[in-house]
């Protein structure tokens, strides 16, 4: 039924205005990347940073991300032609670094790299560890963000931590097929996660044609499984993914009352005028989301679930906003923000961050409400993380009484 869209965002540590592929002066081809070549390592020993940039043909693509670039899956979406390789590597991972107890020694890894076919399209990866240090929150940007603002993400299924989103549902065929893979790799020592996130651009390719969608996600879970083992992780691994759902859009509601993905057991309301909701289901995805409508499907409210970095990555926008007035998310299990928005938190289990879960206004600028209905948000908080917690193993939430 539902998904929202999460909006891009700059990543903190790229040149304003820049494309990744123009780090160190512009996208490198073959020849002038290995003229380069030696020039970086030589910074890179000097920084005790891993940085190395590669060209454009497939000792590029053995190099990239660290060495677990899914070469085999990218060269099936962007052809066997001419391309162009960008790569970074920075930080530490150390499967270890939460049990050691150590905030300031936290995990610091993150793998960039960028794959584009001038007549194809691109394909980028991102892989980051966490939990990261304190001192690298920030407003935003502490992981790479997957749309869902304006739709709603899906989970991957096939047994893997993960979900599907794009900004471009219901598309043309003669325009380009844009989607983003997140797959999230819960570390089996010490609550430490890696998470890999990959943002695939196809032109003249619909994400409407279902045997198109799994395209979008092979290179995330093949990249997901050689750093599972590249980086000594020991996460659970899914299976293949032969089919992956559609991002919901804002128009396709459906009765409350029917719920039966992320909306279970949410109830309706006659104040609020809530009786419409956008949902999907629930899949072991790392992030859940259900948008609460009006009987015509305007947003009245939106509840949202994040487990593992994207947790953290929320707690830490809430903690470094110059706006935020009073407690936040990372100060107190459960409590209230600003005029119209509670917080609930759950304890997941094998040292995980705490899942954190989120009731707002939808369909304001401010994401608030003059007269909020604040015994119905927080009900339907209630109903909303407790089945979230459940489903991924987590002790019942605390959720705000006032």
């Amino acid at each position: 039924m539902a998904l929202s869209r999460l909006r891009r965002g700059e990543r903190p540590d790229e040149p304003e205005g820049e494309e990744p592929s123009t780090w160190l002066g512009g996208r490198l081809t073959r020849r002038r990347a290995w003229g380069i070549g030696a020039a970086v390592l030589v910074l890179a020993a000097l920084t005790g940073t891993v940085v190395w940039f590669a060209g454009s043909d497939d000792r590029a693509l053995d190099a990239a991300c660290d060495g677990v670039l899914a070469k085999d899956e990218v060269r099936a979406v962007l052809g066997d032609g001419e391309i162009s390789v960008s790569n970074r590597t920075k930080g530490t991972f150390d499967v270890k670094a939460k049990a050691k107890g150590d905030e300031d020694r936290a995990n610091t890894l993150a793998v960039r790299c960028e794959v584009t076919a001038d007549d194809k399209g691109s394909v980028k990866v991102n892989i980051e560890a966490g939990p990261r240090p304190r001192t690298a929150y920030g407003i935003a940007g502490t992981y790479t963000p997957v749309p869902g603002r304006d739709t709603l993400a899906v989970p991957l299924g096939h047994g893997w931590s993960g979900v599907f989103g794009t900004d471009n549902v219901r598309q043309d065929d003669n325009e380009d097929g844009e989607g983003t893979a997140a797959v999230l790799l819960e570390c089996a020592k010490g609550g430490t996660s890696l998470l890999i996130t990959v943002e695939t651009k196809l032109g003249g390719v619909t994400l409407d044609d279902p045997a198109v969608r799994p395209d979008f996600v092979r290179t995330a879970t093949a990249t997901a499984k050689a750093a599972n083992d590249h980086w000594g992780c020991g996460a659970s691994l899914g299976k293949p993914v032969r089919t992956v759902g559609l991002p919901v859009n804002e128009d396709e509601y459906e009765p409350l009352l029917g719920a039966d993905g992320t909306c279970a057991g949410v109830p309706t309301a006659a104040r609020s005028a809530v009786s419409t909701a956008r949902e999907t289901a629930r899949d072991r995805a790392p992030r859940e989301a259900c948008a609460l409508g009006a009987r015509d499907g305007s947003p009245r409210y939106r509840l949202d679930a994040y487990y593992g970095p994207y947790a953290e990555e929320v707690r830490a926008e809430y903690a470094g906003s110059p706006g935020q007035d009073g407690p936040s998310p990372g100060d107190a299990p459960s409590g209230r923000l600003g005029q119209s928005a509670y917080w609930a938190s759950a304890s997941c289990p094998d040292g995980a961050e705490d899942a954190l879960f989120l009731v707002r206004a939808d369909g304001t600028e401010d994401d608030t409400r003059r007269k909020p209905d604040l015994t119905y948000e927080r009900t339907a908080l209630r109903a909303f993380a407790e089945r979230s917690a459940q489903h991924h193993g987590c002790e019942a939430p605390a959720t705000p009484a006032r």
